[in-house]
C-alpha cells in the first residue's frame, strides 16, 4: 500500500474517489432521512384521511346503518368497531391524535394505545404497508352521539411509525455501474493531473544525456506552462554554457599544438642528447594532454550523429584491434545487441575502457550480458585495483593517483572521464568496483534493443 501511494496519481486517484464517495453517501444520507421524513409525514396525513372520513359517517349515519359502514371499511383494510369500555383511559397522545384533533375538533376525545394480539392486515395492501400480526396501534375516538369507535391501525400502515418501510437504495447491478463511473473518473483526473509532472521528471532525467533535446511543448495549464517555460530556459542556459566551455577546451587545445609542434622542431637541434631526450619526453607528454583535451571536449559535446549499431561487431573490433596490437584480450558474450549509438565516439569510449585495463592491469577479459532492458560490458584486469575512496574520484578530470595511475605510466587522467561522459550521452552509466578475487572491473551499461545469440572470442 506504501508503494501504491507512492505516486501522486494514485494519492490523487484516492482522495478524489473517497472524496466523492464520502460526499454521495453523506448526500444519500440526508436525501433518505428527508424521503422517510416525507413517507411518515405522507402516511400520517393519509391515516388520519381514512379514520376523518370513517368518524364524519358514522356521525353523520343513523346507529342501524354503522355496522354496513364499519363493514365496507374492513372491506378496504380498516378494522373498526364499537365498544362500551372506556379502555381509552390511560392511552398516549401523539402526531396522529394532535392531526385528527385539528381535523374533528379539539374537544373531541381521542386516545391512542399500543396492542398485541391484532388481527393481520389485508393481504392486497402494498408490501410496505403490511404488519407482523400481533402488533399494532388502537385509536379510540368518541362519536357524536357518545359511543366509542375503536380502529386499529397496523405500524407502516395507518400511522407510519411502524418499523417496515419501502425497499430503498439501488440494485446492485446499478450500484456497481456507478462506482465504475466514480473511481473511471477520479483516475481519469488523477492521470490528467500527474501527466505534466512525469513529462518534466521525463524531460529532466534526459536532459543529461541530450542537451540537445527539443524543448518541452508550453501548453495546458498556467502553472504547467510556467513549469515548463522555467525548464526550457534552464536547459537553454546550461547548453549554452556547456558550449562555451567546450569551445573554449577545445580552441585552447587545438591552438596548443601548433606551437607544440614548433617547439619540437626545435628541440631537435639541443646538442645535448640526453637533454635533447627529457625535453622530447616532456614535450611528448603536453601534446598527449592536448589530444586527451579535445577528446574531453568533444565528448562533452559530439555532433556525431546516432546511428543503429550493432555493439557485439563494434567490441569484436576493438578487441580483435587490441589483440593485434600484442594485447591480453579475451571475449565472451552474446551476438545480435542493436542499438542507437555514435559509434566513432562508442569505440572511443570501450577503447579507453581496455587501455586502462591493460595498463594497470595486463590484461582485459570482456563480456556482454544482456540484464533486463539493458545490455551490459563488463571489463576486468588483474591489477592491484584501487581504493574503495577513490572509486569515483578517478572519474574526475585530470585526476591520478600517485601509483597505479603516476603520470610515468602515460595517463593524463582523463580516459576514464571521456569514457563516462560518452556513455551517459547514450544513456547508460560507467562504474568501477573491485573484485573478490583481485583486479578491477569496468561495467558499462547501454540500454538495448534486442539481444540474441552466443559467441566466443579469446586472443
Amino acid at each position: 500500500m506504501k508503494n501504491f501511494l507512492g505516486s501522486i496519481a494514485n494519492r490523487v486517484f484516492v482522495i478524489l474517489l473517497a472524496g466523492i464517495l464520502v460526499a454521495t453517501g453523506v448526500t444519500a444520507l440526508l436525501a433518505q432521512r428527508e424521503r422517510d421524513g416525507a413517507m411518515n409525514q405522507m402516511r400520517l396525513n393519509h391515516s388520519a384521511e381514512r379514520v376523518v372520513q370513517l368518524v364524519v359517517a358514522l356521525d353523520q349515519a343513523a346507529p342501524e346503518v354503522r355496522p354496513v359502514i364499519l363493514q365496507t371499511a374492513a372491506n378496504f383494510g380498516v378494522a373498526a368497531g364499537m365498544v362500551d369500555d372506556l379502555e381509552a383511559l390511560g392511552g398516549s397522545e401523539g402526531a396522529l391524535v394532535d392531526l385528527l384533533k385539528s381535523r374533528l375538533g379539539a374537544q373531541r376525545q381521542i386516545m391512542l394505545k399500543q396492542q398485541t394480539g391484532c388481527q393481520p392486515r389485508l393481504a392486497r395492501l402494498p408490501r410496505f404497508e403490511r404488519a407482523n400480526p400481533g402488533d399494532c396501534q388502537v385509536v379510540l375516538i368518541g362519536l357524536s352521539d357518545g359511543h366509542l369507535l375503536r380502529v386499529q391501525l397496523h405500524p407502516g400502515g395507518a400511522t407510519g411509525a411502524g418499523k417496515e418501510k419501502p425497499p430503498i437504495g439501488l440494485p446492485s447491478a446499478y450500484l456497481a455501474l456507478f462506482l465504475a463511473l466514480i473511481g473511471l473518473l477520479a483516475w481519469l483526473v488523477a492521470r490528467m493531473t500527474a501527466r505534466p509532472i512525469r513529462q518534466l521528471a521525463q524531460a529532466a532525467g534526459a536532459l543529461g544525456s541530450d542537451l540537445d533535446r527539443a524543448p518541452l511543448p508550453e501548453t495546458g495549464p498556467t502553472e504547467i506552462r510556467q513549469a515548463a517555460s522555467a525548464f526550457n530556459a534552464m536547459q537553454a542556459r546550461i547548453r549554452r554554457q556547456v558550449q562555451h566551455r567546450t569551445h573554449m577546451l577545445a580552441a585552447i587545445t587545438h591552438d596548443l599544438q601548433t606551437p607544440l609542434t614548433r617547439l619540437r622542431l626545435r628541440l631537435e637541434k639541443v646538442g645535448d642528447d640526453e637533454l635533447r631526450t627529457k625535453l622530447i619526453d616532456d614535450l611528448g607528454v603536453m601534446q598527449s594532454m592536448v589530444r586527451e583535451g579535445l577528446e574531453l571536449a568533444r565528448s562533452m559535446d559530439s555532433q556525431e550523429l546516432l546511428q543503429r549499431l550493432d555493439l557485439d561487431s563494434l567490441i569484436d573490433s576493438v578487441c580483435a584491434d587490441a589483440t593485434d596490437a600484442g594485447q591480453d584480450v579475451e571475449l565472451s558474450g552474446p551476438s545480435g545487441v542493436r542499438l542507437m549509438a555514435q559509434p566513432n565516439a562508442l569505440r572511443r569510449c570501450l577503447t579507453n575502457l581496455l587501455d586502462n585495463a591493460i595498463k594497470y592491469g595486463r590484461l582485459a577479459r570482456v563480456t556482454v550480458v544482456r540484464e533486463s532492458e539493458r545490455v551490459v560490458i563488463r571489463i576486468r584486469d588483474a591489477g592491484p585495483g584501487l581504493p574503495p575512496d577513490q572509486l569515483e574520484a578517478v572519474f574526475d578530470p585530470f585526476f591520478r593517483l600517485e601509483t597505479s595511475r603516476s603520470r610515468d605510466t602515460g595517463g593524463t587522467g582523463l580516459g576514464l572521464t571521456i569514457a563516462r561522459n560518452i556513455a551517459e550521452a547514450h544513456g547508460g552509466t560507467l562504474h568501477l568496483h573491485n573484485l573478490a578475487e583481485g583486479g578491477l572491473e569496468a561495467v558499462l551499461a547501454l540500454p538495448a534493443r534486442q539481444v540474441t545469440g552466443t559467441r566466443t572470442r579469446s586472443a
